[in-house]
């Protein structure tokens, strides 16, 4: 895993043997374990990491007009029950069985962060935000602008 893996060094004297990744994968989900030896002790913690995947299809950027599927899935064990779109800016919400959301034409107005939330069997819910970007134009309805002779025009 190496070089997405490391330890705080300096947070070692206090007792701090967080390990970190960055970035983390899907493949990374799973149950780890710590093993801390001081004098002869010997000390040991799990800790089960799960991981929660953002794809579209195309991949981001998204061309404004072009049909865009949105998915969202865990790594958690448990049954899918339901999974739920929320779209920060404009607070429209979309839940469905399957996990992904499709938008048929896409427009700059649905660019922004957007959250899946996921609700399983067991009553967990995870959630994860992604910054959905477009491509396209976002200028005013009526495409002729009008400037004074000898001024600038944007």
């Amino acid at each position: 895993m190496k070089p997405r893996v490391s330890l705080q060094d300096s947070a070692l004297h206090n007792g701090n043997f967080s390990l970190r990744i960055n970035p983390v994968r899907s493949n990374d989900a799973g149950l780890y374990e710590a093993q801390v030896k001081y004098n002869e002790e010997v000390h040991s913690c799990h800790v089960e990491l799960g991981v929660i995947t953002v794809t579209l299809s195309p991949p981001n950027p998204v061309i404004e007009n072009e049909l865009l599927l949105m998915s969202c899935n865990s790594s958690h064990r448990a049954s899918l029950l339901e999974t739920c779109w929320f779209h920060n800016s404009t607070s429209r919400t979309f839940c469905s069985l399957s996990g992904a959301l499709s938008i048929l034409h896409p427009a700059m107005s649905d660019a922004g962060s957007w959250r899946c939330q996921l609700q399983y069997s067991d009553k967990e819910i995870i959630s994860a935000t992604y910054n959905l970007r477009i491509l396209g134009f976002d200028g005013p309805a009526n495409p002729v602008v009008y400037a004074a002779a000898g001024s600038a025009a944007n």
